[in-house]
């Protein structure tokens, strides 16, 4: 007997965890030292490094003697938190341990980075012509431009209080915890991150909206400005209405049954998918990833579970009527890939097949409410940034921010989750703006590096709940309106 899709996707998560883990247990350290026979780049004399999961030592002696750590944890001076970092400092640093100084468990564990993100591309390779055409039969499936007023505000107003519902959870669980105030930290000196302040992204946001060129727009993949264009092309079709108007519907209809073809063939191979990226995720890191910040990471997951698993199923079961523990079977292969990708536009093909083939939601709202999710509704994101940022200030001031500074942190996290990507760390990014809104020290930022990617695994998770469970309720609205409309 066949296991079901999500049991298949959870053993794969399971036996990648479980290989991963093996491997940093056993082979995630070592050292490898130059020899005479060893292709160096030009001014390079001689290379030792040494590979382990704690940290990454590179010692060169040539023209520019120097000695390159890689600390997640940044304890070590002078170090930087990733490997891409080394890359961009030094890139024949990063090449030298690339081809020779990686532990066999880092070799496996990049090996089934690239396999397991060749699934993420083919995912991401349907998401766009997916959306355009379900987007569209949406729309032109509401038959006049007024049921879309109606469905976008019900829309909006679910995003901003599920949002807003997911700050305040982050904001009571940090002042409850006070992570920042149990134990010292070492923010290092890594550079920030460049951002804009909160009314230039916002403007930015606006702009995104109109495509200078909307062919420029489905070839970069911008979803805001996809969607927005996807649904004033259906708004005047609606108002073309005749044979034109069908037309398009016809075409759309036909467009989208060929891409959920196409994108149930692809999900077939989530549990391969799954497997490979949890098995890159815990072979390079490890469990030891959680100790230096653990008081860090037990807030913002604890937060992320009160508002996962008891916030939105409260909205589930007295808004939406729809049981919650049926509700997130149906979803489970889209959050466990979720989980294992940290990318909700990558999981939004999988997010639109479970709604509608397992959760049995039309079409009509679903092709709507999950791509405009995607692109704005980031409640996992705002309540991480929330709690990042209190974390950040607890350790420089040494005490709590006034209730004052809480009010203009959760404020404008609402407003920078609605500009973040739906991509691993983008998070990272949006928080420039909260930590510039209450004068926080940038560079304190790489505190939280060491533990982000984890991080980002949960809350994207918790993204793409909380867009499902919109859905739901959505629908449920929009099934009494036409029962209305109907009598």
């Amino acid at each position: 007997m066949r296991l079901a899709l999500h049991w298949q996707i959870f053993l794969g998560m399971i036996i990648g965890a479980g290989v991963g883990l093996s491997l940093n247990a056993t082979v995630s350290q070592r050292r490898w030292s130059s020899t005479s026979q060893t292709k160096l780049p030009p001014g390079m004399t001689s290379v030792t490094t040494l590979d382990s999961p704690d940290l990454i030592e590179i010692k060169i002696e040539g023209d520019k003697p120097r000695t390159l750590v890689v600390d997640g944890s940044r304890k070590t001076p002078d170090s930087v938190a990733t490997l891409k970092l080394l890359a961009a400092s030094d890139q024949d640093a990063h090449d030298v341990f690339f081809l020779f100084g990686r532990s066999p468990a880092r070799r496996v564990g990049d090996l089934a980075n690239r396999l397991g993100r060749l699934f993420l591309r083919m995912l991401q390779m349907v998401s766009v012509p997916l959306i355009v055409t379900s987007l569209l039969t949406g729309v032109m499936g509401l038959g006049s431009a007024s049921r879309l007023k109606s469905m976008f505000g019900r829309t909006m107003a679910y995003y901003l209080t599920t949002s807003l519902l997911a700050i305040c959870t982050g904001l009571f669980m940090v002042n409850a915890i006070r992570p920042g105030l149990r134990g010292e930290q070492s923010a290092g000196q890594q550079k920030p991150s460049v951002g804009d302040n909160l009314s230039d992204v916002l403007w930015g946001q606006v702009n995104n909206m109109i495509p200078q060129n909307p062919f420029n727009a489905l070839a970069s993949t911008s979803l805001l400005a996809i969607i927005c264009f996807t649904i004033a092309f259906g708004v005047f079709a609606l108002r073309r209405g005749g044979a034109t108007a069908d037309r398009v519907r016809e075409l759309a209809s036909a467009g989208f049954d060929v891409m959920m073809d196409m994108t149930m063939a692809i999900i077939r191979l989530a549990p391969l998918g799954v497997l490979f990226l949890m098995l890159y995720v815990t072979a390079t890191q490890g469990p030891d990833v959680f100790r230096a910040l653990f008081w860090y990471v037990l807030s913002v997951f604890g937060a992320l579970v009160i508002h996962a698993l008891i916030v939105l199923p409260l909205i589930l079961i007295f808004v939406a009527k729809r049981n919650p523990i049926e509700f997130a079977r149906a979803m489970s292969p889209a959050l466990v890939t979720a989980f294992s990708s940290a990318s909700s536009n990558g999981t939004l093909p999988l997010t639109m097949a479970s709604v509608e083939k397992r959760a049995g939601v039309d079409n009509r709202v679903s092709s709507f409410v999950l791509p405009l999710g995607a692109t704005i509704n980031m409640d996992g994101t705002a309540l991480y940034e929330a709690v990042a940022v209190l974390f950040i200030a607890q350790l420089y001031h040494g005490h709590n921010l006034e209730i004052s500074q809480q009010l203009i942190v959760a404020f404008t996290a609402l407003l920078a989750s609605v500009g973040a990507a739906g991509i691993p760390h983008a998070g990272l990014v949006m928080m420039v703006i909260i930590l510039r809104a209450v004068d926080l020290p940038l560079d304190m930022q790489g505190i939280i590096l060491a533990v982000d990617r984890v991080l980002d695994m949960c809350r994207t998770s918790v993204n793409v709940w909380s867009d499902s469970c919109g859905c739901a309720v959505v629908a449920r609205f929009e099934s009494a309106a036409s029962k209305a409309a109907a009598t």
